[in-house]
């Protein structure tokens, strides 16, 4: 008598019930392992967020308020009007006011401030002679974005200023023209080429890039391998240790670097106004604290792709809230304190300083010092991690 248990029409439903308790445990395997990965699992849940409140709130592709310096040779209410004029389009906002035009020319080669607007001597009775003075406005254009906006809306200024002073000539535009010139004068970049703000970013961001994911590697790859026991039964201390893991990577961000400068000096056109060695000790600089970050994310990660995780997290602020992809300016307070503790944020104004500007140390000592802070607090606490790690 034949077993109808044994006909394959019988065998089929339990051949279905068998493939969905087979993929029933594989996702419950998948799933208690991906709890136990909490890198994994919480980038897939950061970087989302991180996104979301970057795009949604920090970045301003027509950024407003920007930082300006005043320079009055005429104490007068005419150049108060000016003032409040240029105050009123929303893009300008006075926080200094200097006293010569060395002072002037300072505060905008240092980036302290993205304009400077200048009133000459005896303007007023200039102008109420008829005879059109000339007013400056000076604009720190190594960022075509940033200072675009605002500089298109100076010509809406010449009509609006002096709506409410009494005792000028009348304004007949269309016989006459205003009362008044403003000159514009963008510096550093006056054609607005963006290829002179992208290269020296993109120089920042490569090694920052590069050196991250070099050096987030280097640990995890001797734990995974199993030469960390090795590592550790030699006579050698830890900073001994993270010395000589980022020193050979820092002579292969110094080529890396001179080829993006040369190839963006020979190629595109961009050229270095200021020190080439200057220039060179700050990129080395810029080198040794990403590394020292990187070497941080390999101390902490348990394998390869939770340290490259961690050096896509922090990487992605870095593009967006350093100035690079977006005007710094135009950011909220909260996003630019955030980006005011991030490397690239610093060499970046460093870049276009000495390739655009020509500046020299004492215009940046205070992003000098802030690379040298961050590059010492990373190496302290990979240091400590890496005495844990050895525990």
């Amino acid at each position: 008598m034949t077993d109808v248990s044994a006909r394959p029409e019988a065998r089929e439903p339990e051949r279905r019930g068998g493939f969905f308790r087979r993929v029933g445990a594989m996702l419950t395997k998948e799933a208690l392992q991906l709890s136990r990965d909490r890198i994994t699992f919480a980038t897939m849940i950061f970087i989302p967020l991180v996104q979301l409140v970057l795009f949604g709130y920090a970045i301003n592709t027509t950024p407003r308020h920007l930082p300006t310096a005043v320079l009055i040779q005429d104490d007068s209410d005419v150049a108060r009007a000016i003032l409040s004029a240029f105050s009123n389009t929303g893009y300008f906002e006075v926080v200094k006011q200097v006293r010569s035009e060395a002072e002037f020319d300072f505060a905008i080669a240092s980036g302290e401030v993205l304009f400077g607007i200048e009133i000459p001597a005896n303007f007023e009775r200039a102008l109420r002679r008829g005879d059109k003075p000339a007013l400056l406005v000076a604009a720190d254009a190594t960022d075509p974005v940033a200072s675009g906006s605002a500089l298109a809306a100076v010509n809406g200024i010449i009509a609006n200023a002096l709506t409410r002073e009494r005792g000028l000539p009348p304004r007949e535009e269309a016989e006459s023209g205003p009362l008044f010139e403003i000159r514009v004068h963008a510096r550093y970049n006056p054609a607005g080429v963006s290829q002179l703000n992208i290269v020296p970013g993109l120089l920042g961001i490569i090694l920052t890039m590069t050196m991250l994911i070099f050096t987030a590697l280097s640990v995890t790859r001797e734990r995974e391998r199993g030469t960390m026991e090795s590592l550790l039964a030699m006579p050698i201390r830890p900073v001994e240790i993270m010395l000589g893991k980022i020193l050979p990577y820092v002579l292969i961000g110094f080529v890396q670097a001179a080829i993006i400068i040369g190839a963006g000096t020979l190629i595109f056109g961009v050229p270095v106004i200021g020190s080439l060695t200057l220039l060179a000790v700050l990129a080395t600089l810029f080198i040794a604290t990403n590394l020292a970050i990187g070497y941080t994310f390999s101390t902490v990660a348990q394998n390869q792709l939770q340290a490259i995780q961690m050096a896509f997290m922090f990487f992605l602020p870095n593009i967006l809230l350093s100035g690079f992809a977006f005007p710094f300016a135009g950011m909220p307070a909260w996003a630019q304190w955030i980006g005011e503790v991030l490397p690239l944020t610093h060499f970046l104004r460093i870049t276009r300083g000495i390739m655009l500007k020509g500046s020299d140390i004492s215009t940046l000592q205070i992003d000098t010092l802030a690379l040298v802070a961050a590059m010492l607090v990373a190496m302290g606490i990979a240091i400590a991690r890496f005495r844990q790690t050895l525990d």
